[in-house]
């Protein structure tokens, strides 16, 4: 029997987003769709207040954390939402993942009391890894075959075994460096400069590495079919993931 999975609903804070972009920009918007994404289930916010589609503009991290402040800035003292606390089930500051691959993004979100670093580009940075092992941060490490977002998508991977050898790769060079090795989850990054036919594949990478922590990133994403905005293809890639043992999914409906 399979455990349920973990769940971080996603949040983009961004006008530009390849789903959802410019839908919760606001922060009223981003706060309602949160207090929904809670309601509906989910155990983890993930917000980001950067693209990472192609063709999308590389922000300075000013006008990043900007867009993240103004939302995290509506959780009061008691770590609620505070648009309505009376029908919102409440998000504590330790229940929020930060999508960035900005170390002072990071470093900010962290002086907040974030714990969970989301790092797209597979905490390449040494700046990043200093502020994960400063504040003893959970790191989702995703697959990155590149340095910059227009260098990855111009990739075409094949293999499920070199996304492994990477991913694993950097999971021993975070834990020489001192992150916990509980603290590591890793994502193979599907879009992310592979094939279609890989993305698929790459559902199942849970089966590769079933003593690790693994998140599944799917949701909406080109290799699905001209109907990966509905509900039923969705369904049934996250249906794979879980029975391959996913330990999270990341998903834009519960």
């Amino acid at each position: 029997m399979k455990t349920k999975p973990k769940i971080f609903g996603i949040l983009n804070l961004t006008p530009d987003s390849f789903s959802d972009g410019g839908q919760f920009n606001e922060t009223d918007k981003a706060l309602i769709q949160a207090e929904k994404l809670l309601s509906d289930g989910a155990d983890f916010i993930d917000i980001g207040g950067e693209s990472t589609r192609p063709g999308a503009k590389d922000l300075d991290w000013e006008e990043e954390w900007g867009r993240v402040f103004s939302f995290l800035n509506k959780i009061d003292s008691r770590g609620q939402i505070s648009s309505d606390p009376v029908k919102t089930p409440g998000i504590t500051i330790d229940k929020i993942s930060l999508d960035s691959r900005k170390p002072d993004v990071a470093r900010k979100f962290c002086e907040k009391g974030g714990i969970w670093l989301n790092d797209v580009s597979s905490f390449q940075s040494e700046a990043m890894i200093d502020v994960a092992l400063e504040y003893d941060t959970y790191c989702i490490v995703n697959h990155f075959p590149g340095k910059t977002i227009a260098e990855v998508h111009e990739q075409n991977i094949g293999s499920s075994i070199k996304v492994m050898d990477d991913l694993m790769f950097k999971r021993e060079y975070l834990i020489e460096a001192g992150v916990d090795h509980h603290k590591i989850i890793l994502d193979p990054g599907i879009g992310f400069g592979k094939t279609m036919e890989l993305n698929w594949e790459l559902l199942k990478f849970p089966e590769l590495i079933p003593d690790i922590r693994v998140m599944i990133g799917h949701s909406r994403k080109r290799f699905l079919g001209e109907n990966r905005m509905k509900k039923p293809v969705n369904d049934e890639a996250s249906k794979i993931a879980i029975n391959s043992g996913a330990w999270a999914l990341r998903v834009h409906e519960v």
